[in-house]
Formats: C-alpha cells, sequence, structure tokens
C-alpha cells in the first residue's frame, strides 16, 4: 500500500542538485517522479524512483544526505476533482496530510503523501475502497 521515497537533503547552492542527478545517472536509476521543497538555506528533493532501495545505497555511498520513507501513492482517474475527493477521505477521518504531490502515469493520477498517521490512513484507504499504487506497477514501466 506505501511505496519508497527518497529524501535528500540540499543546500541551496549551485551544483548541489546536478551531483545527485548524476550520481542517479551513472547508476541508471530513472527518475519517476520528484519535487524540490526549499528554504533560504537548504531544500528537500522528494523523488520517486525506478530502484529506490539501490538508489539510497548509492547516495549514501557518495556522501549525500538521503533518507528512504514509506509514503502512500494513491491512483486516481484523469478527471478533475479526484485529488479533492481522495483527501476529503482522510480530513473527515481527521488524517493530516505532511505533503503531497501528484503525476500522471499510464494515463492515471497519481498522488503520493505523506501522514501524521499511517495506520489510520491505511484503514481509510481499504474502507473507502481507494486504488493504492504497488511499487511495483510503477517501477515496471520505467
Amino acid at each position: 500500500m506505501t511505496i519508497h521515497q527518497l529524501s535528500i537533503f540540499l543546500e541551496n547552492r549551485s551544483g548541489t542538485l546536478i551531483k545527485v542527478l548524476d550520481q542517479l545517472k551513472e547508476a541508471n536509476i530513472q527518475i519517476i517522479a520528484s519535487t524540490i521543497a526549499d528554504t533560504a538555506e537548504y531544500g528537500i528533493y522528494r523523488l520517486i524512483c525506478s530502484e529506490p532501495l539501490r538508489a539510497y545505497e548509492c547516495l549514501k555511498n557518495a556522501g549525500i544526505a538521503v533518507a528512504l520513507s514509506d509514503v502512500f501513492a494513491l491512483e486516481l482517474d484523469n478527471h478533475p476533482g479526484r485529488a479533492a475527493d481522495a483527501i476529503k477521505v482522510f480530513s473527515k477521518a481527521d488524517i493530516s496530510i505532511a505533503y503531497m504531490f501528484s503525476f500522471l502515469f499510464k494515463g492515471k493520477g497519481i498522488l503520493v503523501f505523506r501522514t501524521d498517521n499511517a495506520e489510520l490512513a491505511r484503514q481509510a484507504i481499504i474502507e473507502n475502497d481507494l486504488s493504492f499504487v504497488p511499487e511495483d506497477d510503477l517501477t515496471a514501466w520505467v
């Protein structure tokens, strides 16, 4: 029900992002989706990739500050408002969303998010018959 996500901590200065991207390129790891949240001094580069465990080891061995975490990935019909419908399920269950991002994949919307209560989120997904994306489904197409 969850997938692996890498969170990479970057200083906000020239060259830090390319170091990460070059490491992934050299390891032949495909980025599926990514986002950067920044402050004045640093950023967090979150990404979903083809081989997250190998990517984690590769970046860690290169001295890059990286964390591996589990996040939820829901599959949504590619129609306006589907993300709102999904998030309402969690809101009604009093589940906070720490962050989220989305992308299109194989004609479907993919909503990736992290929550403060993973177990309650799992229950809400099951009880509301929401479709989740197995990690193998994402990585098999890259």
